[in-house]
């Protein structure tokens, strides 16, 4: 069962039958049931709609007032969704494949309400795969897998680091920095900024009234047309970075400081959105509040509207400051805040567990949801990596005719690596409803043995028991928090994903172990094989394939034969070596 709260503006019907302002948090019900019934993922409001994803992939969106049609609508996307944003005038989809739906005025002006692949416009080929998406008033901003940042969209306040009378907006998405850790903007902010790996900040965009950060040396400068360094940042690890229509707020993290976890903020007043004093401030600077600063109770979360901010902290404390004349900092008035204020919660039913409720706020609208994350990082980066359509080599048939697509390699993996006991799940799964049967599939994939215990007790007996070899793989892929093994050849080091390289060698071979007990091998400053090389190796890793189109060249063969003989992988059947030659072969003789 849902358990989400709204509160704020209701101009748009989100709730039926409901007043214009709700000013205290209720719960929040669809009103098809059965959508009550699945189990939340995320929530992103902006300023024309809401976007609901759920954890089976799916989402519906919820337009405003302005649209004839006020029903929520399922997105009619395919491909299974990860994560969702909602911008002033657009939305974002991003899938399990990596790809990136998206609409609105700026991203396609010949049908603002129509989704299209922004990802797949991506000039740069070895780029497509996308991380994670960011919404802004106008542009959407996009991180690959490569850790570069693109940006689409509205460049009317240089908000993509372009000079705006040159290029008002984009039509395909624009290489804006390489080397990006994290993406930050808001649902109504004209401005972006970006973080590199070694904790830099960078901004662009509107920069009036000191938005971002910049100082007073730079407050005359209403438009910042290129990513600018932001100098006068906290010392720590940035977590977040939340923007406002007027003001930004910054989340930081430092070991050396009491408390660890602070407040910062920059941008203009209006409507004491500072959560401090009356007037502009051009450069980051703390809120102090006897409400968050300590250590036993941290902030957890920060979400921000367009002039009003909420907080969440570990001990399920609720603080919000800002503008509140439609009621969304929900602490029962329509008085704006100047300084952070606690509000008032209903019970919550899941209280013991703060850390998966997370906040999301539109316009002038909030929103506080329990998201139900089962998965650690290794079987969460298992489902992602392995999720997509052209790996799934198993189907199983619903009794009302649903395919599931599922993956041998790890229901080998699962089923004590016997063709029988897959075979019993064929049967056992062929006669379950779609909703047991994605119970039974998290079970398998997650070893999650939370689920209906009638149905653990139908498939415990098939299901490996012996949990050395699930143990060896997260010691292996949580150790130092290293995900990348590192290959050291004639002074030249190659980055592989330890993940792809677990699944492969342990649940066929096992001769993984002797490669990671050399500690040597954590190198931290390396360069990668040939993207090309790079992408043949991983999709045999994943399929024993090699694709038609590709082009074999003797360095790509030389490249891989490292990999090959340093993991032993030769033996493998089929033979990626040999697959290497005689496509190289036939290739020459055509």
């Amino acid at each position: 069962m849902n358990e989400i709260l709204f509160f704020g503006s209701n101009y748009s019907k989100i709730f039926k039958n409901k007043p214009n302002e709700i000013t205290k948090p209720i719960q929040f019900k669809f009103e098809n049931e059965n959508e009550n019934e699945k189990q939340i993922k995320q929530i992103s409001s902006g300023s024309y709609s809401t976007i609901f994803l759920f954890k089976n992939g799916k989402a519906i969106e919820h337009l405003s007032e302005n649209d004839s049609n006020q029903n929520p609508e399922k997105i009619q996307i395919e491909e299974n969704i990860q994560k969702v944003t909602v911008g002033w005038d657009n939305e974002a989809i991003l899938t399990i494949e990596g790809n990136v739906f998206a609409k609105g005025r700026y991203i396609n002006p010949n049908n603002s309400k129509e989704f299209i692949n922004i990802s797949s416009l991506i000039e740069d080929i070895n780029d497509r795969i996308i991380e994670d998406i960011v919404s802004g008033d106008g542009p959407i901003y996009l991180l690959t897998s490569n850790q570069n940042a693109y940006g689409i969209g509205s460049n009317f306040y240089s908000q993509l680091g372009l000079d705006s009378k040159t290029l008002e907006k984009t039509k395909k998405p624009i290489l804006m920095m390489k080397n990006v850790s994290k993406i930050f903007s808001g649902n109504n902010s004209n401005r972006v900024f970006l973080l590199n790996s070694n904790q830099e900040l960078f901004g662009c965009g509107e920069n009036r009234h000191g938005k971002l950060g910049l100082g007073e040396s730079r407050k005359k400068e209403e438009k910042i047309q290129k990513l600018t360094k932001i100098q006068n940042i906290p010392k720590g690890k940035i977590i977040d970075i939340q923007c406002g229509a007027a003001h930004s707020i910054m989340l930081s993290e430092n070991e050396n400081q009491n408390p660890k976890r602070k407040l910062y903020s920059c941008g203009r007043y209006f409507y004491n959105g500072l959560g401090k004093i009356l007037e502009d401030t051009y450069e980051f600077t703390e809120i102090k509040s006897s409400l968050f600063e300590n250590d036993d109770d941290y902030i957890l979360e920060i979400s921000v509207g367009n002039f009003h901010t909420l907080i969440l902290t570990s001990k399920s404390k609720l603080i919000g400051f800002g503008h509140n004349k439609y009621s969304q900092l929900g602490n029962g008035d329509t008085e704006n805040q100047l300084t952070p204020i606690q509000i008032e919660l209903p019970k919550l039913r899941f209280n013991e567990n703060i850390s998966n409720y997370h906040l999301s706020c539109g316009e002038f609208r909030s929103f506080i949801y329990y998201s139900f994350h089962s998965f650690s990082n290794l079987e969460g980066d298992l489902i992602k990596l392995f999720g997509r359509k052209e790996f799934c080599d198993i189907s199983f048939k619903t009794e009302n005719g649903e395919i599931i697509k599922a993956h041998k390699l790890i229901l080998k993996y699962r089923l004590n690596q016997n063709q029988n006991e897959i075979e019993k799940l064929e049967e056992i799964i062929s006669k379950k409803s779609i909703k047991e049967s994605n119970q039974i599939f998290e079970m398998i994939y997650s070893n999650n043995s939370k689920i209906n215990p009638i149905l653990y007790s139908e498939i415990k007996e098939i299901i490996n028991s012996n949990e050395k070899i699930e143990e060896t793989m997260k010691r292996i892929y949580l150790n130092e928090n290293e995900k990348d093994f590192i290959i050291e050849r004639k002074e030249k080091q190659y980055k592989f994903p330890k993940l792809i390289l677990i699944m492969r060698s342990e649940l066929y071979r096992g001769m993984f172990l002797s490669v990671t007990n050399d500690t040597s091998n954590k190198v931290t400053d390396y360069s990668e094989l040939s993207n090309k090389s790079f992408q043949i190796f991983e999709y045999w890793i994943y399929s024993n394939q090699i694709k038609d189109e590709i082009e074999i060249t003797k360095e790509i063969i030389d490249e891989i034969q490292i990999g090959i003989d340093y993991f032993q992988l030769n033996q493998t059947n089929p033979n990626l070596f040999d697959l290497l030659i005689n496509k190289f072969n036939n290739q020459n003789q055509n």
